[in-house]
């Protein structure tokens, strides 16, 4: 998934250099589903926890060199 492609449709909501938090402000698909995610966590890290809050789904796709972690309300 190309996040700078996208990166005008994404709110940054925390960057540690490793790690980013994105919230989706315009409906992009989730590549794991196809259906509209909440918040997109990318992480670099090869370990990472984090907990999604309530009853939320999550979708997870593993590319070469990152991450990247689908949260759906």
């Amino acid at each position: 998934m190309d996040v700078h492609a996208i990166r005008h449709r994404l709110k940054l909501k925390r960057d540690a250099g490793h790690t980013r938090l994105f919230e989706n402000r315009d409906s992009v698909a989730c590549p794991a589903c196809d259906e509209p995610f909440a918040d997109l966590l990318a992480t670099e890290k090869r370990e990472y926890s984090f907990r999604p809050t309530g009853s939320m789904r999550l979708c997870v796709v593993r590319e070469d060199d990152r991450l990247l972690a689908f949260t759906h309300e």
